[in-house]
Order: C-alpha cells, then structure tokens, then sequence
C-alpha cells in the first residue's frame, strides 16, 4: 500500500471559502459591514433535516470541541441540478492546533447512502442533494459530518467580479473554449475563472490538478476579499456571496469558529487519498482498496479525538 503524501500548507492558501466568510469577519469593523454580514449569513443558512441536535453542535463550539465540515463546489447550471465537483472535507482540532483536510476525488466509487447502489461518490448530491451528500461522505469516512457548506462554482464568479478579479498562478499553458490561459501569473475575471477551473481532460494530474485549481481561486478571493481595498466593497461581496453559498452554519457558530479555532487555521495538513482507476460497465471509477479507506478514517477520526463507536 502506498502511503499518503503529507506537506505542510499555509492557510491562506487552501482554508476555502468556508473560512473566508469567518475570517473577514475577524477583520472588518463598522455597523455597515456588520449588518451586511448577517444579512447575508441569514440568506445562506439552510440546516439538514436530519439527525443532528442543533443545541449540541453550537454548545460544542462553544466548549473548542473538534468539528468537521464538508465543502461542496456544485457546479449548477441552467437545467442541471448539478454535481459536486469538489468535495473537501476539513477536520478541525483547536487542542493540536491543526485542520486535516481531505479532496475526495469526484469518482471514487462508493455506497450512495439511500441509493442502494454504489456510484461515483459526486453522484449522491445529484441523487439526494446536500442530505444524501452528506450521508454517503459520512458512511463512507465512517465519521459524522458536523457542518456543510455548499458553494455554487455557476454563480461564484459574481463573487469574483465584485472583488474586482483575482491573480492566480498558472502551472502550465492551455486554451479551453478558445481562450487562452499562458503559464505564470495572469488575471482572470469571473467568467475566465470559472472556464479555468473547471478543464480537466488537458491537464496531466487529470481531477487532483483541477482541485488544486479550484484551491488557487479561492485562495485568491480571500486575498482580495479580505484587502484593504475591499472594505468599501463589503456590502456588495456578501450580497454575492449570500446568494451563492448555502450552509447550516448559524451565525452564532461562525463567531465562535472564528473566536475559538483561528489558530487551528495556521496549520493545515493536507491528506491525500489513493486510488486506482478502473473501467467498470464502460464507465470510469477509482477504486480505493479497504487498506486505504481505513487507513484514512482512523486518521479523520483521531483528528476528531473519536475513541469508540459512540462517538458517531
């Protein structure tokens, strides 16, 4: 079996939109920005009708408990219901000071929980939503998913143009839908950034470079987000932001992450999962052997301090 590849990462580099709405927060001031962000968090709460005591989760923050969120980058367009193309989950621990994050490649083959079947595992949210999304991760990290936060790529590029554009860095030279994306540091718009993430079949590393792709554009709206130059922006950044991201995140929530887990955000490891890809039926999966599989659950759980079968 061949063993995960670990490196460390600065969390300005990977810590997703999730922790941007959390960590602008931390740094705006002013009544505005204030009602603005709550209005906008307002719009994007949607809770899971499920299982899940509310009470508890908030109480648990509030105690510096570990959490878990699973991100979802859904790419809906006009007469799609869409697929989450990425999937990410993040373990948070503020006793080690320390985020594990996980990309869940979007074929890896898997039980869709309340399918009955195994699919691809990005198959679940076209099926179920975010519910049946959130099920199928968890039975399949054999963890519980604490929180979500859905992100619709479609309309994330408004977010994008209301911050002005961002600069990515471009490891290699490639046109999609005849517009050209030469190497190094370039400027995208919203539309040109959207196009950039989503090619896949040119690139070498096939989803792995596309994920790291979809990173770089967050990482580069929470640099432009959070700059000086965007504090008169605010307003109109949550308002983009409110109607394109969807979570079960109160607001109260997200003022204790951001009080209690900062720190937690300076140290992320990244976690990589193997898999080995197979046709099956003419249709393209990765596999991932049970070594694997439990290889990282008994690492998601220990992040989770997850010491019996209780705790789930």
């Amino acid at each position: 079996m061949r063993r995960k590849k670990r490196r460390r990462l600065k969390w300005r580099n990977i810590i997703g939109l999730f922790l941007f709405i959390i960590l602008i927060v931390g740094g705006l001031y002013g009544f505005t920005v204030y009602k603005s962000f709550n209005k906008a968090v307002a719009t994007m709460h949607e809770p899971l009708n499920d299982k899940k005591n509310k009470v508890k989760q908030t109480e648990a923050l509030k105690k510096k408990e570990p959490f878990s969120v699973l991100m979802l980058g859904v790419d809906e367009r006009e007469g799609d219901s869409g697929r989450s193309d990425t999937m990410i989950v993040l373990t948070v621990n503020p006793n080690n000071n320390s985020v594990k994050m996980l990309s869940i490649p979007r074929d890896t083959r898997t039980e869709i929980v309340g399918k009955g079947k195994e699919d691809k595992i990005n198959h679940a949210y076209a099926f179920g939503g975010v519910s049946m999304a959130v099920d199928t991760v968890e039975n399949f990290l054999d963890i519980p998913i604490d929180y979500y936060v859905k992100i619709n790529m479609e309309g994330f590029k408004d977010i994008i143009d209301t911050v002005g554009g961002i600069n990515v860095e471009n490891d290699f030279a490639f046109t999609v839908e005849e517009v050209d994306f030469p190497a190094g540091q370039i400027h995208l718009n919203g539309d040109e950034a959207l196009t950039f993430i989503r090619m896949r079949y040119d690139d070498p590393n096939g989803d792995f470079g596309r994920q790291e792709r979809q990173r770089q554009v967050i990482q580069a709206v929470i640099k432009e987000g959070a700059s000086l130059s965007s504090l008169s922006k605010a307003p109109d950044i949550f308002q983009a932001i409110g109607s394109n991201v969807k979570t079960n995140l109160t607001f109260e929530e997200m003022m204790s992450i951001q009080k209690n887990y900062k720190e937690a955000g300076k140290n992320i490891e990244q976690l990589t999962l193997q898999s080995e890809g197979k046709m099956i039926d003419n249709i393209y999966y990765g596999l991932v052997t049970i070594a694997e599989q439990q290889r990282i659950q008994d690492e998601m759980k220990s992040q989770l301090e997850m010491n019996s079968e209780a705790d789930f």
